[in-house]
């Protein structure tokens, strides 16, 4: 499209978080009109740490905020997979460092939302708007949200996460799937980790049906603590405690259970662990979904939030390439959803002991089930 006819492309984004705000971003560095609405009051993020690959701090290059995301992050360079008493199965370094001259970095989940919102226009994100009607009018789109505001726009992005309002209007339910898992996950003191983490290395122990993850925020002198074990509660914000959590890591490697043992329960954030099937189409004329809207997936190989920042910059990729937005918003689609729905599959698959042979050649045939 033109720099003129972008400069007039009217754009709402539903939702300001990962996807939205990146989006936003993105399609405002074109030059087009771009409105974020959040339905929350206040946008934050709880949880704990996640991993941005070298391919989406290239697209942070791109966008000019490269610098911006690396001040509240910590660079690593490897990952470590060990048995659940810590002997090591894999070593390796993060894969494309050298294609995209960027290592991984790590990020606590409000910094990364804070970093990505602080570098917005002032104005662009309006809060308190949750989404009750959409149409496409084909040329167009239109919104109402639930304080009587309606708006017409010449694209509508749906980045309003796994329970999309966006996708639900347009492209059917796809309700989330429950993966039979829940997630702890804390954000606690590096002291507390016996100096685990201290080199600034990813770990994820693996047994007995669990996987604990060490991330370090060496930048805050944190870790992101996760246990992700099975479980048949579907409710998404289940009861837990921490006779309950003990018991699931019982069998590991001491120093991980003295970490669980220091936790306090106020803090730790519990949920049930859901995805979505693969929607069969993104898009229709003025409307496109992007990031957990689109496919969420997931945590298992941490590709979620990668994910949206990459979707946000294909979509702004392909409509500074294509004569209309709906030829932009079709070859988003082909570019896009054939990567994601692989790793929609690959996340299903977790790590287990078969899925760490494929990756990992080398591991002998039921050394991890002996060993853990």
């Amino acid at each position: 499209m033109t720099p003129d006819t972008l400069k007039s492309l009217r754009v709402a984004v539903i939702g300001a978080g990962y996807a939205g705000a990146t989006a936003a971003l993105a399609l405002s560095r074109l030059g087009a009109d771009v409105t974020v609405y959040e339905q929350a009051r206040q946008v934050r993020e709880v949880g704990a740490g996640i991993g941005l690959r070298p391919s989406t701090m290239d697209q942070f290059r791109k966008l000019g905020i490269f610098d911006a995301i690396d001040r509240v992050t910590t660079a690593s360079n490897f990952f470590e997979i060990l048995t659940a008493q810590g002997q090591r199965i894999a070593m390796e370094e993060w894969p494309e460092k050298q294609a995209f001259n960027a290592s991984t970095h790590f990020v606590h989940r409000g910094d990364f939302i804070d970093a990505l919102l602080g570098v917005l226009p002032e104005g662009m994100v309006k809060l308190d708007h949750r989404l009750v009607r959409l149409t496409d009018n084909g040329s167009t789109a239109t919104a109402i949200f639930h304080n009587g505001t309606e708006i017409e726009a010449d694209l509508i992005v749906g980045a309003d996460g796994i329970r999309s309002q966006v996708r639900q209007h347009l492209f059917g339910d796809h309700a989330p799937v429950f993966a039979g898992e829940h997630a702890y996950r804390a954000v606690i003191p590096i002291a507390d980790t016996f100096g685990l983490v201290g080199d600034g290395n990813l770990r994820m122990y693996l047994g007995h049906g669990t996987k604990i993850y060490l991330l370090p925020l060496l930048h805050r002198n944190e870790v992101s603590y996760d246990v992700t074990c099975l479980a048949t509660d579907s409710t998404p914000a289940p009861q837990g405690s921490k006779e309950q959590l003990l018991r699931v890591v019982g069998g590991f490697d001491d120093r991980l259970v003295k970490i669980t043992e220091g936790l306090d329960m106020e803090k730790v954030n519990l949920r049930a662990v859901y995805d979505i099937d693969p929607v069969d189409s993104w898009h229709s004329g003025s409307v496109v979904l992007i990031g957990d809207a689109a496919h969420a997936m997931l945590h298992h190989q941490g590709q979620g939030a990668n994910s949206a920042v990459l979707d946000a910059g294909a979509l702004s990729d392909a409509l500074e390439a294509a004569g209309s937005v709906a030829e932009a918003l079709a070859q988003y689609q082909a570019n896009r959803k054939p990567v994601t729905d692989m790793l929609q599959r690959t996340s299903r698959q977790g790590w287990s002991e078969d899925e760490i042979m494929t990756v990992f050649p080398n591991q002998r045939p039921g050394e991890i089930a002996a060993r853990s």
